[in-house]
């Protein structure tokens, strides 16, 4: 599908607006393909929770949050932080689904689309049991509402909500403009950086642009490929060790 045919997801309920958290999202309100749609305020994706502090913990409170899985290596976790569980109790797990994260030596930058293919090709290729392990934390019982997250939340986090989302039936085009929301997030991180955080402004203007990009139709590569070889996400969802009876529970909980 051509990118200017991808469906318009903005919607005022959709980005919870934090203060030192810049893509921290809703995934309500997506059609699956027998007609249901999934739910708000049940499953969150974001990106750096570890910047949560004061009033934007006092703002996701609310959201009555049970459980977060943080995607991130250990090294990032020992360096940043993690969810701040003693102000907010919840129940934690770390599954790093990158071995590394990314050598800008690792591959050519210049074609972005082809660059985060095979990134995000590669992460499933090399851990798929670490998504299958996330899958199964959201679904279990009482586990929602729940919020996933890395660094950025694009491309661990993208990579995860595309597994959630597909599974549960969502078309490809509307979990890829659910991953091109995140230019937004992206873009209010600069802003908050370059005022807020001189370390993170120098890290930002030093990455390559390409790992900065969330360019939809790279995801709809990823999960054509997926298509091809399995059939449906699902059914790779499958593939990967998660149980039907888990992906059973997940759209009772998720869906209406």
């Amino acid at each position: 599908m051509s990118l200017h045919a991808l469906p318009d997801v903005r919607d005022p309920r959709r980005v919870i607006t934090l203060d030192a958290v810049h893509n921290f999202r809703d995934m309500g309100g997506y059609p699956t393909a027998d007609g249901r749609t999934t739910k708000w305020r049940r499953l969150f994706r974001a990106d750096a929770l570890y910047r949560l502090r004061g009033d934007d913990v006092d703002t996701v409170r609310p959201l009555g949050l049970r459980t977060v899985i943080d995607l991130r290596t250990p090294e990032e976790l020992e360096l940043r932080g993690r969810f701040p569980v003693e102000d907010h109790p919840v129940d934690f797990h770390h599954i790093d689904v990158m071995d590394t994260t990314w050598d800008r030596s690792d591959d050519d930058l210049e074609d972005v689309v082809a660059f985060l293919t095979s990134a995000y090709e590669r992460m499933l290729h090399q851990l798929p049991d670490r998504f299958a392990e996330a899958i199964e934390r959201l679904a279990a019982p009482d586990a929602l509402p729940a919020v996933f997250h890395c660094a950025a939340g694009k491309d661990r986090t993208g990579v995860t909500a595309m597994l959630v989302l597909g599974a549960l039936g969502v078309p490809s085009e509307y979990i890829a403009a659910d991953y091109g929301l995140t230019a937004e997030g992206t873009a209010r991180t600069r802003v908050w950086a370059q005022r807020e955080s001189p370390e993170l402004w120098e890290r930002m203007a030093d990455t390559p642009s390409a790992w900065m990009a969330s360019e939809p139709e790279a995801m709809l590569r990823v999960i054509a490929g997926i298509e091809a070889a399995h059939g449906s996400v699902r059914n790779y969802v499958l593939h990967i060790g998660v149980q039907p009876a888990t992906l059973d529970r997940l759209a009772a909980e998720l869906l209406e």
